[in-house]
C-alpha cells in the first residue's frame, strides 16, 4: 500500500468523544498509502478519544472546520463514538463541510456511530451502507438500504460497522481513494 495515495489530503472530522480505534487505525492506514490526514475538529486545539467508555488520548486539532475548505481535501473519513457522532451532526458547519464531499463526489468513509452525520447531511437516501446496529432505524427513516456487513460501498461512500471491521474498513478506504484518482 505504500505510496498509493500520493500525498492526496484527507480531512479526518471528529470531535470529542470519537473512539479512538477508529480515528487511529484509519489514520494509520492512510499514512501507510502515502495519504496527509488532518483532524478537523469542530473548534481548534485539542480533543479527547475515548476507547468505548474511558477517556483515551489527547489529539491535536489540524484546523477547525470553520476554516477547513472542503475543495482542499481529496476525501473525507468520518470516525465513530458515540459522543462524537452526536456532537458532529449537531454542528451546523460540520453538517455543511460534510455535504459539499458528496456534493463534489469525493469518496467518504463513515464508521460506527458516524453515519448519523450522513442521514443529517441529507446524504444517505437511496444508499446502501452499514453502521452501528442500533443507527440503522435512524439511517433507514432517512432513506438508506441498512445491511449488516463489514464494509459496503455504494458509489463514494465507504461504510462500516464496528471497531471489528477495522481492517476491512482501512483497506477499502484506501483503494476507494485511489480509485478516485
Amino acid at each position: 500500500m505504500s505510496g498509493e495515495l500520493n500525498g492526496k489530503r484527507v480531512a479526518v472530522l471528529a470531535t470529542d468523544g470519537v473512539e479512538q480505534a477508529e480515528l487511529d487505525q484509519p489514520w494509520q492506514a492512510l499514512v501507510d498509502a502515502g495519504a496527509r490526514p488532518e483532524l478537523v475538529g469542530l473548534e481548534a486545539g485539542t480533543i479527547t478519544a475515548y476507547q468505548h467508555i474511558d477517556k483515551g488520548d489527547a489529539k491535536d486539532v489540524d484546523v477547525a472546520v470553520s476554516d477547513a475548505d472542503p475543495d482542499s481535501y481529496d476525501a473525507l473519513v468520518l470516525p465513530g463514538g458515540v459522543i462524537n457522532g452526536d456532537f458532529v451532526r449537531a454542528d451546523r458547519g460540520a453538517v455543511r463541510f460534510v455535504k459539499a464531499f458528496f456534493d463534489a463526489g469525493k469518496p467518504v468513509a463513515a464508521i460506527c456511530h458516524a453515519p448519523w452525520v450522513l442521514a443529517e447531511a441529507d446524504v444517505v437516501r437511496g444508499r446502501r451502507m452499514t453502521s452501528w446496529p442500533s443507527l440503522q432505524t435512524d439511517l433507514r427513516n432517512a432513506g438508506a438500504e441498512w445491511v449488516d456487513e463489514e464494509v459496503v460501498v455504494d458509489g463514494n461512500l465507504t461504510t462500516s460497522r464496528k471497531p471489528d471491521d477495522l481492517p476491512a474498513f482501512g483497506r477499502t478506504l484506501v483503494e476507494q481513494i485511489a480509485a478516485a484518482g
